[in-house]
C-alpha cells in the first residue's frame, strides 16, 4: 500500500467507507429517478402503493442477510464476505440500470439490498477493528459519513441529468453506483485483513504484517490487539446466533439491538423519503417544497456530518446519544403539539416553526444519532461475536427502516400529528433508557471496554443503593463508628462485585460439545 503522507489505517477506512457512498447514492437518487418521466415512460406509472414497495424493497432484502453475514465474518474473514457483498450490489446496479420493466427493476433492488445487508456491517466492524484508540470515533463514523455526502451527490447527480431526453436520465445514477461498488470490491483485493480477526483465528505472524501494513503503533498494537489471548471456538451458524443471547453476552447484545433500531425508530427515514409532503402539509407548496427537501436538507445535513465525524473522539458517546435523542424527540414533539392545536396554516408562524423543526431534526440525527450509533454498536461486542452481534443489529436496522418508510404515509394521511407523537415519544423513552444502561466507551481500547460490561446492570445498580444506605446511615454516628461502618461495607460490597465478575467471566467460558 502507497505512502501518502497519512496512516495507513485512514487510508484503508475511507476505501472501505465507499461502501457507504454507494448506500447513500441509492438513498439520494431513487426518490429523484422514480419522479422522472423518463423513469415512468421506461418502467411504466407506479400506484403509490407499489411506488412505496419499489423504493423501499432494497431495505426489505438488506435485513435478511445481515443476520447471517456476520457468522460468515467470523468464519472467513471480514474481507472475503465485503468482496461478496460488494459484487452483489454490483449486480444490482447493473441489473436495476439496464431495466426495461418494473420486475427486472424489483430483481435488481432485491439483490442490491442483499448485497448492502452482507457488507454493511461487516464493513463497520472491520473499520472499527482495525482503528487506534484515539481515533477510533472518528474512523468509525467515516461510512456514516460517507452515507450522508452519497445523498447528497445522489441528488444532485439526478439533478444534473433529468433534462436528458433519453432513458439514461435515470440509468446515469446506476451507473456511479456499479462503479465506485466495484471500486470497493477491488479494495478488499488488496487491504489487509482485520488483525484481531487474524489473532483470534490463531494467525499472529500474519496479524503483525498487517499491522505493520496498516501503520498501526506497534505499542498500542502490543498491549491492546497482540497481547491479549484470543482463542474462538468453533461453532455453526446456529451456535454462533445462540451465543448472543447467553449470559455474559446478551446484556451487550440486547444494548446493540436496541441502540441500532431505535435510532431508525427516531424518523429519520420518515424525513429523508417523505420530506416533500411534510414541507406541503405545512403550507409549502410545489417546487419550493421539493427544493427545500431534496437540495437544502441534503447539503446543510452533509456540512454538519462533517465536524461530528471529526469530533466523534472529543465527545463522549453517551453525550452524544443522549443529547441527540433530546433534541430528536423536542423537535417531533413541538411538531406534532402544533398540528394537534391546529395551530398550522398556510400562513402565519406556526408553519416555519414546523419547517425549522424538520431541518433541526435532520441535523441533530445527522450529527448524533447517525453518527454514534453504530460506532457503539460495533465497539461494545467482544471479539468473537463482534461482527455476529452487529449484523444482526443491522438487520434490526434495515427492518426498521422498511416499517418506517411504510408506515409514514399511512400515519400521514390519517393524523396530521400521529406520526410525530409516535417518533417523539419513542425517542423520548430512548433516551431514558441509554442513560440508565449506556456506558461510557470513548477512549478505550476494544478489549477495555469489555471490563464495562462485567458485572450485571442490576448488580452495579444494588451495590450503589447500599453504598448510598450506609452512607446515610453513618451520617447519624459518631466519627469513628460511621469510619469503622464504612470500612465494613467497602469489604463487604467489594466483595460482592468481585464475586459478581468471577460468576461473569466463568460464564463467558462457553463450550460448545
Amino acid at each position: 500500500m502507497p505512502k501518502l503522507g497519512i496512516p495507513n489505517y485512514v487510508v484503508t477506512s475511507i476505501t472501505m467507507s465507499i461502501g457507504g457512498l454507494v448506500n447513500g447514492l441509492d438513498t439520494g437518487s431513487i426518490g429523484a429517478i422514480v419522479s422522472m418521466k423518463q423513469f415512468e415512460k421506461s418502467i411504466g406509472h407506479l400506484s403509490p402503493s407499489l411506488l412505496g414497495f419499489t423504493v423501499s424493497l432494497i431495505m426489505l432484502t438488506g435485513g435478511i442477510p445481515s443476520v447471517f453475514a456476520g457468522y460468515l465474518a467470523d468464519r472467513f474473514g471480514r474481507l472475503h464476505v465485503i468482496l461478496v457483498g460488494a459484487v452483489l450490489f454490483v449486480l444490482g446496479a447493473i441489473v436495476q440500470g439496464a431495466a426495461r420493466g418494473l420486475i427486472t427493476l424489483l430483481i435488481g433492488r432485491a439483490l442490491g439490498g442483499f448485497g448492502e445487508g452482507i457488507y454493511l456491517s461487516n464493513m463497520g466492524v472491520y473499520i472499527c477493528e482495525i482503528a487506534p484508540v484515539k481515533r477510533r470515533g472518528m474512523l468509525a463514523g467515516l461510512p456514516q459519513f460517507m452515507s450522508t455526502a452519497g445523498v447528497c451527490i445522489g441528488y444532485f447527480i439526478c439533478y444534473g441529468t433529468v433534462h436528458i431526453d433519453s432513458s439514461m436520465a435515470w440509468r446515469i445514477p446506476y451507473v456511479f453506483q456499479a462503479v465506485l461498488g466495484a471500486g470497493l470490491a477491488i479494495g478488499t483485493l488488496v487491504l489487509p485483513e482485520s488483525p484481531r480477526w487474524l489473532i483470534l483465528h490463531g494467525k499472529r505472524t500474519i496479524a503483525v504484517r498487517a499491522l505493520d501494513r496498516l501503520d498501526i503503533p506497534m505499542a498500542e498494537a502490543e498491549k491492546d490487539i497482540l497481547g491479549v489471548a484470543q482463542t474462538g471456538p468453533s461453532l455453526s451458524a446456529w451456535q454462533s446466533f445462540t451465543l448472543l443471547f447467553r449470559k455474559g453476552y446478551r446484556i451487550r447484545t440486547m444494548l446493540a439491538l436496541f441502540i441500532l433500531g431505535m435510532i431508525q425508530l427516531s424518523g429519520i427515514d420518515g424525513v429523508l423519503y417523505y420530506a416533500p409532503t411534510l414541507f406541503s402539509q405545512a403550507g409549502l407548496h410545489g417546487a419550493t417544497a421539493s427544493f427545500l427537501a431534496s437540495g437544502l436538507s441534503a447539503i446543510l445535513m452533509l456540512t454538519i456530518s462533517i465536524p461530528a465525524f471529526l469530533l466523534a473522539d472529543k465527545w463522549g458517546r453517551r453525550a452524544s446519544a443522549i443529547s441527540g435523542g433530546l433534541i430528536l424527540s423536542a423537535c417531533m414533539l413541538l411538531i406534532g403539539t402544533l398540528y394537534a392545536a391546529g395551530a398550522v396554516h398556510s400562513y402565519g408562524v406556526a408553519r416555519w416553526v414546523v419547517i425549522v423543526s424538520v431541518f433541526v431534526f435532520g441535523l441533530a440525527y445527522s450529527s448524533t444519532w447517525g453518527i454514534v450509533g453504530k460506532i457503539y454498536a460495533s465497539e461494545i461486542q467482544p471479539a468473537h461475536t463482534r461482527a455476529a452481534a452487529n449484523c444482526v443489529a443491522q438487520g434490526l436496522g434495515f427492518f426498521m427502516n422498511w416499517v418506517v418508510a411504510i408506515i409514514t404515509p399511512i400515519f400521514l394521511a390519517k393524523s396530521a400529528f400521529g406520526a410525530y407523537f409516535l417518533f417523539g415519544f419513542l425517542a423520548l423513552g430512548t433516551v431514558a433508557v441509554l442513560a440508565a444502561t449506556m456506558p461510557e466507551t470513548r477512549g478505550r481500547s476494544l478489549e477495555n471496554i469489555q471490563e464495562a460490561f462485567q458485572t450485571p446492570f442490576m448488580n452495579s445498580w444494588s451495590h450503589l443503593l447500599r453504598r448510598w444506605v450506609a452512607r446515610d446511615a453513618n451520617r447519624n454516628s459518631s466519627r469513628h463508628s460511621s469510619i469503622e461502618g464504612y470500612e465494613l461495607e467497602s469489604v463487604r460490597t467489594d466483595g460482592v462485585n468481585t464475586s459478581s465478575s468471577i460468576e461473569t467471566r466463568h460464564a463467558m467460558r462457553v463450550e460448545f460439545k
